[in-house]
């Protein structure tokens, strides 16, 4: 006997049964919508439209580190559950005959959106925080829309099959033999993977730090850093080099100068979109002071320009809550510690609440806007 291309009994575990597909789902849905969420705020602090700039929060000071380090927890967290979602239901991709409507052809062309895109999504996520990019397309671009599809595609799958969820949501409706034992070995799975990576964020899991790309308290001066100045082209600082200053009252500065104005230290974190993140001790010259100095007016956005040449961060802009905020500095050192060429010297921004790649290094000059 023949069920299609394969014969009848092919897929004979109890398993491929639409309880443990829910079960499954539910856990991968609110892995992927948590990713989603996280995502979106994290591109919008990146690229925010215009009508919102003026209105990110700087505030609450690791905000930024939650939630990305969230983002690639739930991510990684995806995996092994995505895998054990889509061996419960593979057997009905060899359905026959393939299409039995227009329906099921539309529904079956959905959910192979659906699957490639959030394997897509998967994938270059996890190759991101490893920091290889081994494709010719813009990472974050395509991680953005590719967001949006998969999510796109997952509620229509919902709506789909609403009548098969909600019949299988609370309760199973006949034992299955094995079904316990499964599900407990893939939340073993999806827990291990999180222990061994999440301690990049969460300090408290650093002692488990097994498989992540990133150890956050190893690294010079007690920081590890993304981009170096050997990378960034900023070894050789020119010798007469002034921070500019440009406003109403533009002026400039000397490093001399620079440290001989107040200085203040702060204890802020760098959180990257890889997902790794240390807290540190920066001290230099408040923003807000340079920029009162140089007559800006309260709502004035920042344009902050690095002396690396090229770059897509070469250049940051620095809106009016983080500008005017007690605690975004112009940073002179690190850790009790004059910054060296790898973390920004001869001058770097920090700021709470803000992505590790607008924290600009090797700082020339501040525009006000």
């Amino acid at each position: 006997m023949r069920r299609g291309p394969l014969r009848e009994g092919t897929f004979d575990s109890p398993l491929h049964e639409p309880r443990t597909a829910v079960v499954l789902g539910r856990w991968l849905g609110a892995a992927l919508l948590t990713c989603f969420l996280t995502g979106l705020l994290s591109h919008l602090l990146q690229e925010p439209p215009a009508w919102l700039e003026g209105h990110l929060p700087s505030r609450p000071v690791n905000g930024y580190r939650v939630t990305q380090g969230l983002h690639v927890i739930a991510g990684t967290a995806a995996v092994p559950l995505l895998g054990a979602k889509l061996w419960t239901v593979y057997p009905k991709l060899f359905e026959w005959p393939p299409a039995r409507s227009l329906g099921h052809a539309l529904e079956r062309l959905g959910i192979a959106v659906l699957v490639a895109a959030t394997l897509l999504e998967l994938f270059t996520g996890l190759l991101n925080t490893l920091q290889w990019y081994p494709w010719p397309f813009p990472f974050r671009q395509t991680h953005f829309w590719l967001g949006w599809t998969a999510v796109g595609g997952l509620l229509l799958h919902l709506a789909v099959k609403a009548p098969v969820i909600a019949a299988h949501w609370w309760r199973a409706r006949v034992p299955v033999p094995g079904r316990r034992a499964f599900l407990t070995s893939v939340t073993v799975a999806a827990a291990a993977v999180t222990a061994t990576t999440a301690g990049q964020t969460v300090p408290w899991l650093r002692w488990s730090d097994l498989l992540a790309p990133r150890r956050p308290d190893l690294g010079t001066l007690g920081l590890p850093v993304n981009r170096t100045a050997a990378q960034a082209g900023t070894t050789t600082v020119p010798a007469d080099w002034r921070l500019t200053v440009a406003g109403p009252r533009p002026y400039r500065l000397s490093l001399d100068e620079l440290r001989a104005l107040p200085q203040h230290t702060v204890r802020l974190p760098i959180a990257c979109v890889e997902g790794w993140s240390a807290s540190a001790d920066w001290t230099g010259v408040r923003v807000r002071d340079l920029l009162e100095r140089a007559g800006a007016p309260a709502d004035a956005l920042v344009r902050v320009v690095s002396l690396e040449a090229e770059g897509p961060y070469a250049v940051s802009e620095l809106p009016a809550p983080y500008a005017r905020d007690g605690l975004t500095l112009l940073a002179l050192a690190v850790n009790g510690q004059p910054l060296n060429a790898d973390h920004g010297f001869p001058a770097r921004l920090i700021a709470p609440n803000r992505p590790g790649v607008l924290q600009t290094k090797w700082v020339a000059r501040l525009e006000v806007r």
